[in-house]
């Protein structure tokens, strides 16, 4: 039996390129909505089980970085974020905001369709048989639920998040390198001129000094990597 497909939700006011997404993710066995706006858009999210979102950051009305914004508040889902050619301040905005990745208009089909892959292959649950549990002082990971809490307290982490500072803390008081950790992170190879990883990292040491935890803990070692103490 086929495993029911993956939904995605588009939310794009073009409504050609929705069409042609739709035609080219429903031949990869996604099903796909799409939406015109960021309130319909957000009512879908309130009301399906979306596995995956495609954001653009210009929309009538609420922008895509609002809606962002006002998701992260409820969902983890992972986003990945669409932004014009060159526009570098809306995709670091963007990351700021919670989206895990983001890529550039114009692109290519199978760039999108090869980035989609990956995101959901990082915030797939691991098997009931290899999951863990990781600890770390008054850190505590379940990697079963893609869960932190902090002196027992929930704090929510966007897949991707969660991933990061698993690697960290299984790797405790080791550098990883920023190389390693895109191709972790991201599968794909490290740019000096891409600040996602950097991005990542300082909203996951916001939400841990939060909680009340160290954040200093989370080091930067420059030119290195970063490194959980």
């Amino acid at each position: 039996m086929m495993p029911a497909p993956h939904h995605l939700l588009l939310i794009d006011d073009d409504p050609i390129l929705g069409e042609q997404l739709i035609t080219l993710l429903s031949q990869r066995n996604y099903r796909v909505t799409h939406c015109l706006d960021a309130d319909s858009g957000f009512r879908c999210v309130q009301e399906n089980d979306i596995h995956l979102l495609l954001l653009d950051v210009r929309l009538p009305g609420m922008s895509g970085l609002e809606l962002l914004a006002v998701l992260r508040d409820r969902f983890s889902l992972p986003v990945l974020m669409l932004s014009a050619c060159g526009a570098e301040e809306e995709r670091i905005k963007g990351l700021q905001h919670g989206a895990d990745d983001y890529l550039a208009k114009p692109f290519h089909p199978l760039e999108l369709a090869l980035r989609i892959d990956a995101l959901l292959r990082r915030s797939a649950p691991p098997p009931a048989a290899q999951a863990q549990c990781l600890q770390v002082d008054d850190l505590s990971l379940d990697a079963s639920r893609t869960e932190l809490k902090v002196a027992g307290q929930a704090v929510e982490l966007t897949p991707l998040q969660f991933r990061l500072l698993w690697l960290l803390a299984h790797h405790r008081g080791q550098t990883l390198s920023k190389t390693y950790l895109y191709h972790r992170l991201f599968q794909r190879e490290y740019s000096p001129y891409d600040r996602s990883l950097d991005i990542h990292v300082s909203r996951v040491r916001r939400k841990l000094s939060g909680a009340g935890f160290d954040a200093l803990r989370l080091q930067t070692q420059h030119g290195k990597g970063y490194c959980l103490q």
